[in-house]
């Protein structure tokens, strides 16, 4: 279909009579972006889901435009108001409990990393996992799990695993000696925190953890 006859279908079927060719091109071109409702014409113009227009969804407004619900139908879903939720999608915060998050999950079909993207929780995630794996893990198990909606008992075995990897490593490292060592078991260490996600992912994701 030409920029012409998208723009023709949204204007006669969806009563978008803003919509020209122009304005098609413009967001074929990325200078422009459609909004809720203009993404929701034009995926039904071309005989597709909204998901499919926008590619990998990455913050909460994506993610529910992929799934093409409206902002009332997620807030209702998920049991919050919906000026708090729409305050929510607006700064990327989400500040539902743990009751709320888990409805959010649901709704969004959202696999939990994306979860944790989406509501602006995955640097606070990886602060507490960085503090769980160079201490005590046992004082961390609480706070991991308000912010994700994962049974506490997994999240204990996780964070057990994960210390358990983190000293090994240093250890091991250590073991190397010379002064060379302990250089290498300070990036040894380093790498691991900075990629604490990479390794937490896939601990809490595999049932058998």
């Amino acid at each position: 279909m030409a920029p012409g006859h998208v723009a023709y279908g949204m204007r006669a079927s969806y009563g978008l009579a803003h919509i020209t060719p122009d304005t098609i091109m413009a967001w074929e071109r990325g200078l422009s972006s459609p909004t809720s409702a203009e993404l929701t014409a034009l995926a039904a113009t071309l005989w597709c889901s909204p998901g499919e227009l926008m590619g990998a969804a990455r913050t909460l407004r994506e993610h529910r435009l992929a799934r093409g619900l409206a902002p009332e139908d997620v807030a209702r879903a998920s049991g919050v108001e919906i000026q708090a939720y729409l305050r929510m999608e607006e700064t990327g915060t989400w500040r539902g409990n743990e009751r709320q998050s888990e409805a959010l999950a649901r709704v969004l079909e959202l696999a939990l990393p994306d979860f944790v993207n989406v509501t602006g929780r995955a640097e606070p995630l990886a602060e507490l996992l960085r503090s769980a794996v160079t201490t005590r893990w046992q004082g961390y198990v609480r706070p991991v799990a308000k912010l994700l909606p994962v049974e506490r008992r997994r999240v204990e075995r996780v964070l057990r695993q994960m210390h358990e990897d983190y000293q090994s490593r240093m250890t091991r490292t250590l073991s190397w000696g010379g002064g060379a060592g302990s250089d290498a078991s300070g990036e040894a260490g380093r790498d691991f925190l900075d990629r604490i996600l990479e390794h937490f992912w896939p601990l809490v994701l595999d049932g058998r953890t």
